[in-house]
C-alpha cells in the first residue's frame, strides 16, 4: 500500500497532534536487494510536547525525521501533518557562508515572500531567543560551532512559523501547531558546549511551547530533555517501548537512564544475534 502525508482540517486546538504515525513502513530498493528501514511504526506527538527517539545505529530514527520533514515518502501506512511546516536541525548548522546569522534566519522567511521589515523583525527576536542578540551580521565563519547551531535552531524557529506577517512563537496565523525535528544536533559538539546548548534548547522549547522530535543515541541527553522517550528496534525499525520521564530529577533520573540503557542494550544484542 503506498502512503499518503496528509494535512488535517480539523479545527485546531490543544488535542490537536502535529503528527501523527499510523503504521508506517519505509523500504530502500525492490525486490529481495530492498531495506526495509521501518515497520509498523505507530507513534504521534502532542502540541508543545517533546519527544526523544532512541534506537541502535541504522534503526531508521533519521529515516522517521525525513518522512515528517517530506524529504522522502513512506512506502506503506499514512503520516498525518496537523501542524505548520516542519523544519529540521541536522547535526552540522548547514548555514549559508555567504549569509550573515541575521540573513540565514531570514531565509525561510523570505523564501516564503515575508516583507523585508516583517523579517528583519523577526529574525532579530529569534537571535535575541537563543541569546545571539547583537551577532545578526556575523557570518558562519566568525562564529563558533555551539554559535552557529544556535543560528539553525533560530533558522529553523523561523521556518516553522505559518510565515504570515502576522505568525509567531509556536502557533502561526492559522492556529497550527509548530513542529520541529532534530537529528543530533549536539553530537558534533564538545561536551561542554553539548550540555550549555541542552539547557538552552529546554528554554527555548518552553518559551515557544513549539513540540520537538529529537533523535538521540545518547540515553542521558534523551532522559534529560524529553517528556517522552521512544525505543526503535533495530532494523525494522518498529516502536518497542515508551517511557514517561517528563520532571524526572536525581534518583529518579538515574534511574531511568538504568532502566532505558538496559532496553537500548537487549535491542542491540538481539539484532546481533539474530
Amino acid at each position: 500500500m503506498t502512503a499518503t502525508a496528509e494535512a488535517s482540517a480539523t479545527a485546531t486546538s490543544n488535542a490537536v497532534r502535529p503528527v501523527r504515525f499510523h503504521q508506517v513502513g519505509k523500504a530502500f530498493g525492490q525486490g529481495r536487494k530492498s531495506v526495509v528501514a521501518l515497520e509498523g511504526v505507530n507513534l504521534d506527538v502532542a502540541a508543545g510536547e517533546f519527544v526523544c527517539l532512541l534506537g541502535a545505529s541504522g534503526c531508521g530514527k533519521t529515516t522517521l525525521l525525513n518522512l515528517v520533514a517530506g524529504l522522502d515518502k513512506p512506502t506503506s501506512g499514512r503520516i498525518e501533518l496537523s501542524s505548520s511546516r516542519p523544519a529540521v536541525v541536522f547535526q552540522e548548522a548547514a548555514l549559508m557562508p555567504w549569509l550573515t546569522a541575521a540573513g540565514n534566519v531570514e531565509l525561510p522567511l523570505r523564501l516564503a515572500g515575508v516583507s523585508k521589515a516583517a523579517r528583519r523583525a523577526k529574525a532579530a527576536e529569534l537571535l535575541e531567543l537563543v541569546r545571539l542578540g547583537g551577532l545578526g551580521d556575523k557570518r558562519p565563519h566568525e562564529l563558533s560551532g555551539g554559535m552557529r547551531q544556535r543560528v539553525a535552531l533560530a533558522r529553523a524557529l523561523a521556518s516553522t512559523t505559518d510565515n504570515t506577517e502576522s505568525g509567531s512563537g509556536a502557533g502561526s496565523a492559522s492556529g497550527k501547531p509548530s513542529l520541529l525535528l532534530m537529528d543530533e544536533p549536539f553530537s558534533a559538539l564538545d561536551a561542554i558546549t553539548r550540555d550549555v546548548l541542552q539547557g538552552e534548547l529546554l528554554r527555548i522549547w518552553r518559551a515557544t511551547g513549539t513540540a520537538i522530535l529529537f533523535v538521540t543515541h545518547d540515553v542521558r541527553e534523551a532522559v534529560r530533555l524529553g517528556q517522552r522517550v521512544v525505543l526503535l528496534s533495530s532494523r525494522p525499525g518498529r516502536v518497542v517501548r515508551e517511557w514517561d520521564v517528563d520532571g524526572l530529577s536525581g534518583a529518579g533520573e538515574t534511574g531511568a537512564v538504568d532502566e532505558i540503557n538496559g532496553a537500548l542494550r537487549k535491542v542491540i544484542s538481539s539484532h546481533a544475534a539474530a
